[in-house]
């Protein structure tokens, strides 16, 4: 014989006489859940701010977090407003409801268990709907204001020439240093960046010292005082100045200062400006790097305007393979080829006058070729140092660069910048010639070049090289791809917060 478990005879509900499995409560589970709602307590609705400016959501009490939609952040502060609520019964799922983006609602449904009559549990499923209201955050409200500021780090260069500002702009956005920034203000000189707390400003200035050959000095203003709490409030002016000197520029430099360097000429060439000025010797590729501190102890100008640059034809030129060192020299570069050649003027081609000259580009120059340089010897040299030179030291040319098809370059250029968002006060018409110097620099200088974010223009196409006049280009695998999310895929306002 074999003997069955017997099951469970079954009770009748005590309420309306169904026939139920035995339980604590002796009710079915719909009389148990008209008898007890175990999410009495639970508020069914809710507010949540959001800032439309910056994009975040308020945390209570005073800290706003940035969240995308139905992300797991925004649920956890979700939840965390109805935290109080939910320590009476136990938590067992939450999940996102889909709302329409635009709909300016949060919905989110919750599972929850509570032990009830004689110890029987109790599961039951309901939503919880937030209303997503606009709020204007603090930062935001400062930025708006836009005199709502407790620092401002005051950058300058007293120079014509805004290279170094181009180029200090993209250190800025590639470091992300201008996110904590209220406003950003160009002036002619320079620019203006507002903060609204002190340590952020000082994070600027220290940024700017690392990147670039500046001094700095600072001040503050009492704007208030409590005399109850002893608090002060103070408005604080950090003044950066970066070295009037830019890159492609002639300088005559010191005796004292050009002896310490390794017994260089006086007149050099700067090549480019980092975190110190790198100068080369024309006549000797002799290199010196010069930084801030240096600079201001011995300080030089520039000998010529970027707008007196003349363009000179290669007549004849020879490399020079050895060249004997002076006494004490210093490093050479060895990216550049010494050489010596005869160039006109293209503007004198009609005469037989033709000038020597050594230069440092002998390693791209060739017989024919178009190359932007600085007449030194029909010009009235306005500089201290120079004026106190030996003529017979003063080379008649200095050549600074190779000249190209600008128009053709600029047509084929395939990448672009990104650039900061700032308050202009007047558009100057020689802003966008200096823009596309900067740009042509950037192709030819590769050093500078890793220091910069460059992103593909995909609306201009890659040309082919069969046309190529030999002008240096910048190629794809330097180049970053840019970001673009669609707002159909996450709806309006959570798009750029994926950014």
């Amino acid at each position: 014989l074999t003997v069955l478990p017997l099951s469970p005879c079954p009770s009748l509900c005590c309420q309306c006489g169904v026939p139920i499995p035995p339980n604590p409560a002796n009710m079915c589970v719909g009389c148990l859940r008209a008898q007890v709602d175990i999410t009495e307590g639970i508020p069914k609705q809710g507010t949540v701010h959001f800032c439309k400016q910056c994009e975040r959501y308020l945390q209570p009490p005073g800290t706003w977090i940035q969240c995308a939609l139905e992300s797991r952040e925004l649920l956890a502060l979700c939840l965390k407003k109805i935290k109080a609520s939910l320590s009476k019964v136990r938590l067992i799922d939450a999940g996102f409801i889909w709302t329409e983006p635009h709909s300016k609602r949060l919905k989110i449904k919750l599972t929850v268990q509570k032990e009830v009559i004689n110890g029987a549990v109790l599961q039951q499923v309901f939503v919880v709907e937030y209303v997503v209201q606009s709020q204007m955050c603090e930062d935001c409200h400062r930025i708006e204001a836009k005199d709502f500021w407790k620092a401002v780090v005051q950058v300058r260069q007293k120079t014509v020439h805004k290279k170094t500002f181009f180029y200090l702009e993209q250190l800025i956005l590639k470091h992300r240093l201008h996110q904590n920034t209220l406003r950003i203000k160009e002036i002619h000189d320079g620019l203006d960046f507002y903060y609204s707390s002190k340590q952020h400003a000082q994070k600027m200035v220290d940024f700017l010292q690392c990147t670039v050959p500046s001094r700095s000095k600072s001040s503050q203003r009492l704007i208030s005082h409590d005399i109850h709490s002893n608090v002060y409030n103070y408005k604080s002016t950090f003044s950066v100045e970066i070295v009037p000197i830019c890159k492609d520029n002639v300088v005559c430099l010191s005796p004292k200062l050009a002896q310490s360097l390794g017994n260089m000429s006086q007149i050099c060439v700067c090549i480019r400006v980092t975190s110190t000025i790198h100068l080369i010797d024309p006549r000797t590729l002799q290199i010196a790097e010069i930084d801030g501190n240096t600079y201001w102890r011995h300080p030089f100008n520039s000998l010529f305007h970027p707008k007196q640059l003349e363009e000179f034809i290669i007549m004849d030129i020879n490399r020079v393979h050895e060249k004997k060192k002076g006494a004490g020299a210093g490093a050479r570069s060895n990216k550049h080829t010494l050489a010596e050649a005869w160039v006109r003027k293209t503007s004198e081609l009609d005469t037989d006058h033709q000038y020597f000259c050594c230069t440092h580009l002998g390693h791209i120059l060739n017989p024919g070729d178009l190359v932007l340089g600085f007449d030194l010897a029909n010009c009235n040299l306005n500089d201290e140092f120079a004026n106190k030179m030996n003529p017979q030291h003063i080379p008649d040319v200095v050549l600074i660069k190779k000249s190209y098809d600008r128009s053709k370059r600029q047509r084929r250029r395939n990448w672009k910048l990104k650039e900061l968002q700032r308050d202009r006060e007047g558009t100057d018409t020689d802003d966008e010639r200096q823009y596309q110097d900067f740009l042509e620099d950037l192709e030819e200088d590769e050093t500078i070049r890793k220091n910069v974010n460059i992103y593909r223009n995909a609306d201009i196409p890659v040309e082919s090289d069969t046309d190529d006049d030999g002008a240096p280009r910048i190629s794809l695998a330097e180049m970053l791809e840019d970001l673009h999310i669609s707002q159909d895929a996450t709806g309006g306002e959570g798009a750029e917060m994926l950014t």
